[in-house]
């Protein structure tokens, strides 16, 4: 396949300046750059023609005998030597630091860290939102020099070492790599009067008091976002966001499913066993269950919309019943001679009475007779 135009390949014209060859050849190659495009082929192939082109355009000899002889005029293995690496290696240096975290000329300005909080709400106030109010330990601007760090008069000053840059250019062979400045660690300036108040930091611990509003339906672990309300940021940076993470009391009465609720209820052995109607609790207030005769121990009665409306839901979810049949307990001298003589009759047809048990333990007869 025949090798395309170096100039196309920059997207340039033919009169294109230095400094407009480095600008197109550190924007594709940060595109296409292997580290960015793992396991595409496509764009280590662009990397490697942008890096062609850019080697022989930037050295200006071999600049002018591609101009006068097209790529007849440039010798390609001569291209990837020493010679021709000097305008080549600058710009793969910006390029490095850019892909690794330095850059020329740029200070190192920070977006101020991000804060947690975790606020623990009861099932009510889940459900139907609310409104309260958080008291959180910050990083915050100091009021008397305003982030500057420098006593209240004077000012901090250009670093000498980096010349207000914020990073300095180390040359490693024919590379030259950017990295931070040791001497003002990266802002560009050094305060020579330190501010009393912070000790030159800028920044102050403090606490601060803040109004959150709970959406209804909110669960377990779901965050809400404060932006702007995290740790102020470093050298003028923006400040970072707090995340509000939602923590579920414990209810006395309710287990949370996502949308949906569940509770046991208790009843009685005699309402199992004939039938009845009983009221139990909902988010709303009581609803009325009826009880059909002969419930079984762990049924479960569903009241459909009796649940959570869920952030993201438009429906509500459901309340789920769980029976428990509770054994009586105390039991007088009346009660238990109702219920030997209830238990004397299940016994003469018990196959009838007590399905269940007769069942068990005809398998459990069968099992030791086998």
């Amino acid at each position: 396949m025949a090798k395309r135009d170096f100039y196309e390949v920059l997207g340039l014209n033919r009169d294109a300046s230095d400094e407009d060859l480095k600008k197109s050849y550190r924007k594709l190659a940060m595109k296409h750059h292997p580290d960015r495009n793992p396991d595409n082929p496509k764009s280590e192939g662009q990397f490697k023609e942008a890096k062609e082109a850019y080697e022989i355009l930037s050295d200006p000899a071999k600049r002018a005998a591609y101009d006068q002889y097209g790529h007849a005029g440039v010798d390609a293995s001569a291209a990837a030597g020493a010679g021709g690496m000097g305008g080549f290696a600058d710009a793969f240096g910006d390029i490095f630091g850019d892909i690794f975290g330095g850059g020329r000329g740029r200070s190192n300005v920070y977006r101020g860290a991000d804060l947690r909080y975790n606020l623990e709400i009861g099932l009510e106030d889940a459900a139907r939102g609310t409104e309260t109010k958080i008291r959180i330990p910050t990083l915050d601007e100091c009021e008397t020099c305003k982030g500057s760090g420098a006593k209240p008069g004077t000012q901090p000053v250009k670093c000498t070492t980096c010349d207000g840059h914020g990073q300095v250019r180390m040359q490693q062979g024919v590379f030259s790599i950017q990295q931070t400045c040791p001497k003002c660690h990266g802002s560009g300036k050094i305060v020579q009067t330190p501010c009393a108040t912070c000790r030159g930091a800028g920044r102050l611990k403090q606490h601060k008091t803040l109004s959150v509003k709970i959406p209804s339906g909110v669960d377990e672990g779901d965050r809400i976002r404060l932006s702007g309300e995290g740790e102020v940021g470093v050298n003028g940076g923006p400040a970072g966001d707090l995340y509000v993470v939602i923590n579920l009391k414990a209810h006395a009465v309710f287990q949370r499913d996502h949308n949906d609720l569940h509770c046991e209820m208790p009843i009685s052995f005699t309402i199992a066993a004939l039938g009845g109607e009983i009221k139990i609790p909902t988010l709303e207030g009581y609803a009325k269950i009826k009880i059909p005769p002969e419930t079984q121990s762990g049924k479960v009665f569903r009241l459909r919309g009796k649940g959570i409306k869920g952030v993201r839901s438009s429906a509500h979810g459901d309340l789920n019943c769980h029976v428990v049949i509770e054994t009586p307990v105390n039991l007088t001298t009346r009660q238990r001679e109702l219920l030997n003589e209830l238990e004397s009759i299940n016994a003469k047809d018990s196959g009838k009475h007590n399905p269940r048990a007769k069942s068990w333990m005809d398998k459990v007869r069968e099992f030791f007779e086998q």
